[in-house]
């Protein structure tokens, strides 16, 4: 795959990235930090830019967020709410429960989607929950685009500044990603233990 992607970006340039990127967002599998780096290595041998890749890569990145926010849109709290009357008794999940946590991330939201943006796959995923909660759609596209903004630098400079030895990034990227799944898989660890302990006391 990753040949395919540098071979698409050096064909097409700034469409190319800014298609990959988009592409990234709504089909997680494909890596950004392969688009990213690697857009920023070709700005060392072709007439592309630093700034002009990071304007792409970002425009990109918030189109295939905004796709996937109109999914969450379509998958909006009422249907949650449908489905749990139907299947919560088996599912151990009350109507209260998504509420509580649609008032969760309507406290924490635009933070959490600010930083999810810079983890690699849940940066994509992030914008599902974003649209199901029925955030502000101007305050979502501003904390999108910041932490995409955030990331797009970082990685395509990197790539530049790197050259020829780009890929050496994607090792790093890799212990990154584990680090970062590590401690939202404990997070979420901790929050189920906690709300069972919680719906245990309240029964």
């Amino acid at each position: 795959m990753e040949n395919w992607i540098t071979h698409f970006m050096e064909q097409f340039g700034y469409i190319g990235i800014l298609l990959m990127i988009a592409l990234e967002n709504v089909f997680p599998p494909i890596p950004s930090e392969v688009v990213l780096t690697f857009g920023g290595f070709m700005t060392t041998y072709t007439d592309l830019t630093v700034p002009g890749v990071i304007l792409s890569a970002t425009i990109g990145s918030v189109v295939g967020a905004v796709i996937l926010y109109g999914i969450g849109l379509l998958l909006d709290v009422e249907r949650l709410e449908k489905i749990i009357d139907r299947w919560g008794h088996i599912l151990r999940v009350k109507k209260e429960d998504i509420h509580k946590a649609d008032s969760w991330f309507d406290k924490y939201g635009y933070w959490t989607v600010f930083f999810c943006r810079m983890i690699p796959l849940i940066r994509s995923l992030i914008s599902i929950p974003a649209g199901m909660s029925n955030m502000k759609f101007g305050m979502f596209l501003l904390f999108t685009t910041l932490g995409t903004l955030i990331w797009n630098v970082l990685l395509v400079v990197l790539g530049a500044i790197l050259g020829e030895s780009w890929e050496d990034i994607l090792a790093f990227m890799d212990v990154y990603s584990n680090i970062a799944y590590a401690i939202i898989a404990v997070a979420a660890v901790v929050f189920v233990v906690l709300f069972i302990r919680k719906r245990r006391k309240s029964a």
